[in-house]
């Protein structure tokens, strides 16, 4: 410990400072007390708590300021004096708060005046600890006449309540942003017609090629993919905490029923499979939600759909007769399977489906998805 505070004086020399702690760990009043002045070198700082007692960094702490400070990341920690440091900060490019504790609490109001003062920022990771940290109903009403613009903001990752994200998205702009991760916790209902307005209001995020709908014990999670050639790989994704399988279905079905831009364009959909073992086959879930789940994806071309799941799509699809034959994915015209065997009933009701397809001049071929 007399070690890391003789070194901190140095404030004039030190760049990086990486500060870890647990409930039992080093006498941190110690070595805050020797960070009260500026270091004007700091480019990098690290401060993360995994205990269950946290530190209480003061309000003086680096001074107020870091001039140079390019990564910042805070772990579990709450720092009220958050804000006037960031301030000083306008070089930032990292910016990490992650795990915040109910204590640490930034309204979106707040972050979204933070943000526009960092110019520079590119990755931004913003994560709760838990669902309790929502913004109140005033932060719900009516969306502000002007918004941050964030001009250099490429990925973003956020982790908590819907209210809070709806809050901050109708705060930013982003033209830039490319990679978009959510997290959103269990809950009935999402609503989430901001966020929807706000991709759509973002260029490389509102058009995708490729839809994936992933199921894993735990999460179940929607990513909707844009390869393009001279920019790269565009990433949206929403992921939800359940571990039901009805409630993973139900919570995915409504995210991708609620307008998002990039569903639309899509042509490529994939219903992936991530347990490590059987799960769903004593969990049938109604017909009609499958198709719900389906209906918004109308520019969908090929379908690649998991061995688990195929019984359960596919008993659904059948149930399309007649003019209904096309009210699902119009487009369609290829099934991917990775596991058909060559008779059953899994074989019989894809037979029928591909049958009453070609009847209406939909086609469809069946292949293997390797």
């Amino acid at each position: 410990m007399d070690n890391i505070v003789v070194a901190l004086k140095h404030s004039d020399r030190v760049c990086q400072i990486k500060l870890c702690w647990v409930d039992h760990g080093l006498q941190w009043d110690k070595v805050f007390a020797a960070m009260q002045v500026p270091f004007p070198e700091l480019t990098d700082l690290w401060l993360v708590s995994d205990g269950e007692t946290l530190p209480a960094i003061p309000d003086s702490f680096l001074g107020g300021s870091a001039p140079r400070l390019r990564l910042f990341t805070l772990h579990g920690i709450p720092f009220p004096g958050l804000p006037n440091l960031l301030l000083s900060s306008d070089h930032l490019v990292n910016l990490f708060l992650t795990d915040i504790p109910h204590s640490g609490y930034i309204s979106p109001e707040a972050m979204a005046a933070l943000l526009s003062m960092l110019s520079s920022l590119r990755i931004l990771y913003l994560t709760f600890r838990s669902p309790q940290s929502r913004p109140d109903l005033e932060s719900r009403g009516l969306p502000p006449l002007k918004r941050s613009i964030l001009p250099s903001l490429d990925r973003f990752h956020f982790r908590g309540a819907t209210e809070y994200l709806e809050a901050l998205v109708t705060r930013i702009d982003t033209p830039q942003l490319d990679r978009m991760f959510i997290a959103f916790y269990n809950q009935i209902d999402f609503e989430i017609p901001r966020l929807a307005q706000f991709i759509n209001d973002t260029p490389m995020l509102r058009a995708s090629n490729e839809a994936h709908l992933q199921f894993r014990p735990g999460t179940a999670s929607v990513e909707l993919r844009c390869r393009k050639a001279k920019s790269g790989l565009h990433v949206l994704q929403i992921n939800i905490s359940c571990i039901e399988s009805d409630r993973q279905l139900s919570s995915i079905e409504q995210i991708c029923n609620s307008s998002l831009p990039p569903i639309s364009t899509v042509e490529d959909l994939y219903i992936e499979y991530f347990y490590p073992q059987p799960f769903w086959k004593n969990n049938a879930v109604e017909n009609t939600l499958w198709l719900q789940l389906l209906l918004p994806f109308t520019a969908a071309q090929n379908l690649y759909i998991h061995k688990e799941f195929a019984p359960f799509i596919v008993t659904a699809l059948q149930e399309l007769v007649g003019v209904r034959i096309t009210e699902v994915l119009p487009n369609l015209q290829n099934i991917f399977l990775n596991d058909l065997e060559p008779s059953g009933p899994l074989k019989d009701n894809i037979e029928q489906f591909v049958a009453a397809r070609r009847f209406s001049n939909h086609p469809i071929a069946i292949s293997y998805w390797k």
